[in-house]
């Protein structure tokens, strides 16, 4: 076996790359916007529904004495209420998190 010297060069770092979000990079932004906005009135409305259905099975659990279901409404009311800010906040946290992104260097 013949071994040849040879020399490796370091690759050199990518210069700077600039990139951001743009409104008009794609055909259909705008109702790609409107399909999020109505699955999040849909996310809230469920939101609802399930409240008003835990608060009913924890109100129904409390007063036939029956602790088991009183503590599965309460699960409910607190699963509706989280998925409620949820929906509520996903526009918030999506944007603060991207700005914690764009801080990393």
């Amino acid at each position: 076996m013949h071994h040849s010297k040879q020399s490796v060069t370091p690759l050199q770092p990518l210069s700077f790359v600039d990139i951001s979000p743009n409104d008009d990079g794609l055909p259909g932004i705008a109702a790609l916007r409107d399909i999020v906005g109505a699955g999040m009135t849909i996310g809230l409305i469920l939101s609802v529904l399930a409240l008003i259905v835990a608060a009913v099975i924890w109100g129904f659990g409390a007063n036939s004495s029956n602790p088991h279901l009183a503590s599965r409404g309460k699960t409910g009311v607190l699963v509706a209420c989280g998925a409620a800010i949820l929906c509520g906040a996903a526009v918030t946290l999506v944007n603060f998190f991207w700005d914690v992104g764009q801080g990393i260097s």
